[in-house]
Protein backbone atom coordinates (compact mmCIF):
# COMPACT_ATOMS: atom_id res chain seq x y z
CA UNK A 1 0.00 0.00 0.00
CA UNK A 2 0.85 3.72 -0.55
CA UNK A 3 1.93 5.91 1.83
CA UNK A 4 2.56 9.51 1.83
CA UNK A 5 5.03 11.35 3.94
CA UNK A 6 4.44 14.94 4.68
CA UNK A 7 7.79 17.05 6.03
CA UNK A 8 4.98 18.76 7.46
CA UNK A 9 7.35 21.91 9.12
CA UNK A 10 6.13 24.71 6.85
CA UNK A 11 4.40 22.66 4.50
CA UNK A 12 1.93 24.75 2.17
CA UNK A 13 0.22 21.93 0.65
CA UNK A 14 -0.88 19.30 3.80
CA UNK A 15 -4.67 19.77 3.62
CA UNK A 16 -4.43 19.00 -0.57
CA UNK A 17 -1.74 16.49 0.07
CA UNK A 18 -4.12 14.59 2.68
CA UNK A 19 -7.20 15.16 0.20
CA UNK A 20 -5.44 13.00 -2.18
CA UNK A 21 -4.30 10.44 0.43
CA UNK A 22 -7.36 9.87 1.38
CA UNK A 23 -9.16 9.55 -1.74
CA UNK A 24 -6.11 7.17 -2.63
CA UNK A 25 -6.72 5.62 0.58
CA UNK A 26 -3.28 5.98 1.86
CA UNK A 27 -1.45 6.46 5.06
CA UNK A 28 -0.44 9.86 5.37
CA UNK A 29 2.40 11.04 7.90
CA UNK A 30 2.50 14.19 8.59
CA UNK A 31 5.92 14.76 10.63
CA UNK A 32 7.41 18.05 12.29
CA UNK A 33 8.56 19.18 15.49
CA UNK A 34 5.55 19.94 16.81
CA UNK A 35 2.62 22.93 16.39
CA UNK A 36 0.29 20.63 14.36
CA UNK A 37 -2.79 19.93 15.23
CA UNK A 38 -4.40 16.43 15.25
CA UNK A 39 -6.02 15.00 12.69
CA UNK A 40 -9.69 12.71 13.02
CA UNK A 41 -9.57 11.18 9.55
CA UNK A 42 -7.70 8.01 10.20
CA UNK A 43 -5.49 7.96 7.13
CA UNK A 44 -3.15 10.82 8.22
CA UNK A 45 -1.25 10.53 11.15
CA UNK A 46 0.61 13.06 12.98
CA UNK A 47 3.93 12.51 13.77
CA UNK A 48 5.60 14.84 16.44
CA UNK A 49 9.47 14.25 16.74
CA UNK A 50 11.91 15.75 19.13
CA UNK A 51 13.65 18.88 18.34
CA UNK A 52 16.82 18.64 16.79
CA UNK A 53 18.83 19.08 13.30
CA UNK A 54 16.89 16.95 10.87
CA UNK A 55 15.18 14.71 13.25
CA UNK A 56 12.04 15.21 10.94
CA UNK A 57 14.35 14.38 7.96
CA UNK A 58 15.79 11.36 9.46
CA UNK A 59 12.69 9.89 10.83
CA UNK A 60 10.94 9.88 6.94
CA UNK A 61 14.10 8.80 4.94
CA UNK A 62 14.48 5.87 7.24
CA UNK A 63 10.96 4.89 5.98
CA UNK A 64 10.38 5.81 2.86
CA UNK A 65 10.92 3.61 -0.30
CA UNK A 66 9.36 2.40 -3.38
CA UNK A 67 6.23 2.55 -3.63
CA UNK A 68 5.93 5.62 -1.11
CA UNK A 69 5.40 9.55 -1.46
CA UNK A 70 7.33 12.00 0.38
CA UNK A 71 6.50 15.62 0.01
CA UNK A 72 9.74 17.55 1.08
CA UNK A 73 11.13 21.01 -0.06
CA UNK A 74 14.13 20.21 1.55
CA UNK A 75 16.77 18.94 -0.73
CA UNK A 76 19.15 16.96 1.03
CA UNK A 77 16.06 14.94 2.24
CA UNK A 78 14.13 14.56 -0.69
CA UNK A 79 18.04 12.89 -2.21
CA UNK A 80 18.01 10.50 0.37
CA UNK A 81 14.35 9.28 -0.38
CA UNK A 82 14.96 9.23 -4.15
CA UNK A 83 18.14 6.84 -3.03
CA UNK A 84 15.77 4.99 -1.15
CA UNK A 85 13.41 4.22 -4.20
CA UNK A 86 10.43 6.80 -3.19
CA UNK A 87 9.16 9.21 -5.25
CA UNK A 88 9.49 12.89 -4.32
CA UNK A 89 7.22 16.26 -5.20
CA UNK A 90 8.36 19.64 -4.07
CA UNK A 91 5.20 21.62 -2.68
CA UNK A 92 5.35 23.35 -5.97
CA UNK A 93 4.68 19.83 -7.95
CA UNK A 94 8.40 19.56 -8.81
CA UNK A 95 9.28 16.21 -9.28
CA UNK A 96 12.54 14.83 -8.04
CA UNK A 97 13.99 12.03 -9.43
CA UNK A 98 17.32 10.40 -9.68
CA UNK A 99 17.41 11.99 -13.02
CA UNK A 100 17.56 15.49 -11.81
CA UNK A 101 18.44 15.50 -8.21
CA UNK A 102 22.14 15.75 -8.54
CA UNK A 103 21.85 19.44 -10.55
CA UNK A 104 19.04 20.15 -7.86
CA UNK A 105 21.40 19.36 -4.70
CA UNK A 106 24.51 21.56 -6.97
CA UNK A 107 21.92 24.58 -7.46
CA UNK A 108 20.90 24.78 -3.70
CA UNK A 109 24.31 24.52 -3.00
CA UNK A 110 25.44 27.27 -5.17
CA UNK A 111 22.89 29.48 -4.01
CA UNK A 112 24.06 28.74 -0.23
CA UNK A 113 27.79 29.88 -1.55
CA UNK A 114 26.73 32.88 -3.07
CA UNK A 115 24.05 33.96 0.04
CA UNK A 116 27.04 33.82 2.00
CA UNK A 117 29.31 35.54 0.05
CA UNK A 118 26.74 38.29 -0.42
CA UNK A 119 25.35 39.43 3.10
CA UNK A 120 23.20 42.33 1.86
CA UNK A 121 21.58 40.05 -0.70
CA UNK A 122 17.62 40.67 -0.59
CA UNK A 123 14.81 38.66 -0.98
CA UNK A 124 14.40 34.69 -1.86
CA UNK A 125 11.99 32.68 -3.72
CA UNK A 126 8.80 33.76 -5.04
CA UNK A 127 5.44 33.93 -3.09
CA UNK A 128 3.31 30.35 -3.31
CA UNK A 129 0.79 30.81 -5.60
CA UNK A 130 -1.92 29.49 -7.10
CA UNK A 131 -0.99 27.66 -9.78
CA UNK A 132 1.73 25.97 -7.80
CA UNK A 133 -0.94 24.45 -5.66
CA UNK A 134 -2.80 23.28 -8.77
CA UNK A 135 0.49 21.75 -10.12
CA UNK A 136 0.92 20.00 -6.93
CA UNK A 137 -2.35 18.42 -6.98
CA UNK A 138 -1.87 17.27 -10.42
CA UNK A 139 1.22 16.06 -9.92
CA UNK A 140 0.73 14.50 -6.56
CA UNK A 141 -2.33 12.55 -8.14
CA UNK A 142 0.09 10.87 -11.12
CA UNK A 143 2.68 10.46 -8.71
CA UNK A 144 -0.07 8.66 -6.40
CA UNK A 145 -1.23 6.31 -9.08
CA UNK A 146 2.38 5.24 -10.48
CA UNK A 147 3.71 4.86 -6.61
CA UNK A 148 0.87 2.04 -6.38
CA UNK A 149 2.57 0.52 -9.07
CA UNK A 150 6.03 0.55 -7.47
CA UNK A 151 4.68 -0.92 -4.09
CA UNK A 152 6.71 -4.37 -3.41
CA UNK A 153 4.46 -7.22 -2.96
Amino acid sequence: MTRVFVDADACPVKAEAERVATRHKAQMFLVSNGGLRMSDNPYVEVVVVPDGPDVADMWIADRAGPGDVVITGDIPLAARCVENGARVLKHNGERLDARNIGQVLATRDLMADLRAADPFRQGGGRPFSKADRSRFLDALEREMRAAAQDVPR
